[in-house]
């Protein structure tokens, strides 16, 4: 996998390519079918999650617990189109990009495999953002990392590329009065005109997209209400299925205390004793690997993230390891933390019974979220659950389950960042 600069490009070994853009924030990835002239022939050729399918081209939701996507079909692209970006801009209004760096990869469409990463540097006061694009150069698509910014949101990219922007009509200033006119004889009835054929429907527009209405007097604000489908700790222990997402706040506050991630696991036949290890790996906000914590590390991060030591035969009740995390001594660049299992001897997941992880509250031992692996490949390696630091503060929680061909953490640490 090619990890790319600015202005670097790579040619494309697949037909069908995804780009998915992922941040510590929510982001809108949105792509523009352009022709030579760097315009699109229509709005149609705009495509985003009000208007998902163009001609080879699409939008695909993440659905909040991974990054949307454009995928291009270069088989389908029609004639006289040349260049597909792909933009991207924060969720929430008025955001920018600084200290949210975004990373883009660019993926096989079929299989879902990496070819290349891309993070645009030095992100500050932009809203919006053209990070990649995919072009046709002598008959063959390639992919360029980009990278730049605009301060104007995304009606600032879709004016440049010719889209239609909505905007409120000015207001018209009020006439001077005039004097009436002299009388005059009544003009003949004008013909009959036949009715105009009916106008064509508009095509979708982004509301993103729409000039702000004129301010009016705020009203008095409501209660604060958490986005649908949002689970947070306020009704107490939360039982995760795979991918799911819990947020660490209780009573509308972020939980920025220590907490502890216990792994447990048992052998899937009696009698048989089986080694793993568990580890977190921490990254930053760039997916860049900072530091990881094992049996052969026990502390890292200023002491932020401590190890129990490594249990050498899965026997027995309770949790096997228990990774001890102080959330509000991390440093600011550590923004996601991958627990992982590996099995070092080679003994696979399907001889392994019963493996979980669950997150407590260190100071009173209280179980605030739980995940029980239920499925097994035989494979040495698993991703069990990830944290990730949101651009508000708080933390939030998804259960992962993926299993990896490796038998130590320093295997873990690419899918790992690739998983994030």
């Amino acid at each position: 996998m090619t990890a790319m600069t600015p202005g670097s490009n790579i040619p494309l070994p697949a037909a069908r390519v995804a780009v998915d853009v992922a941040a510590p924030v929510r982001l809108d990835v949105s792509g523009l079918l352009l022709t030579a002239d760097g315009k699109v022939r229509s709005d149609d050729d705009f495509i985003f999650y009000n208007q998902p399918a163009g001609p080879g081209v699409s939008y695909r939701s993440g659905g909040g617990a991974a990054p949307d996507a454009i995928v291009v079909d270069t088989t389908a692209v029609p004639p006289g189109i040349e260049k597909i970006v792909v933009t991207a801009s924060p969720d929430a209004a008025g955001q920018t990009f600084q200290g949210i760096e975004p990373t883009a990869t660019i993926r096989n469409a079929d299989d879902g495999s990496p070819l290349a990463t891309f993070t645009p540097p030095r992100l500050g006061s932009e809203t919006a953002l053209v990070i990649v694009e995919i072009y046709l150069r002598n008959g063959a698509w390639k992919a360029r990392a980009v990278g730049q910014g605009y301060a104007n949101g995304l009606a600032g990219i879709a004016t440049d590329f010719g889209v239609s922007v909505e905007d409120e009509p000015a207001a018209a200033a009020p006439a001077a009065p005039v004097a009436p006119p002299a009388p005059v004889a009544p003009a003949a009835p004008p013909a009959p005109v036949p009715p105009a054929a009916p106008m064509p429907p508009a095509p979708p527009v982004d509301p993103r997209l729409a000039a702000p209405a004129p301010p009016a007097a705020p009203p008095a604000p409501p209660a604060p209400a958490p986005p649908a489908g949002k689970i947070n700790l306020d009704k107490g222990r939360v039982s995760l299925q795979k991918n799911q997402t819990v947020s660490l706040v209780k009573g509308g506050r972020p939980l920025l205390s220590q907490v502890k991630m216990g792994l447990g696991w048992e052998p899937a036949f009696r009698g048989k004793d089986i080694d793993l290890d568990a580890s977190v790996i921490a990254y930053g906000p760039s997916r860049n690997h900072l530091d990881s914590c094992y049996f052969g590390k026990l502390n890292i991060l200023n002491n932020a993230i401590r190890h129990s030591g490594d249990n050498l035969t899965g026997e027995g009740a309770g949790d096997d390891e228990v990774i001890t995390v102080d959330l509000g001594r991390l440093p600011a660049d550590a923004t996601g933390l991958v627990f992982t299992v590996n099995s070092f001897s080679g003994q696979k997941f399907t001889e392994v019974a019963k493996a979980y992880c669950r997150l407590l509250d260190a100071a009173t031992g209280e179980e605030l979220v739980r995940f029980d692996l239920t499925g097994a490949e035989p494979q040495t390696g698993v991703m069990m659950a990830k944290l990730i630091r949101q651009y508000s503060g708080e933390w939030e929680m998804t259960a992962m389950g993926d299993f990896v061909k490796s038998r130590t953490v320093r295997g873990m640490v690419k899918p790992a960042a690739q998983a994030l």
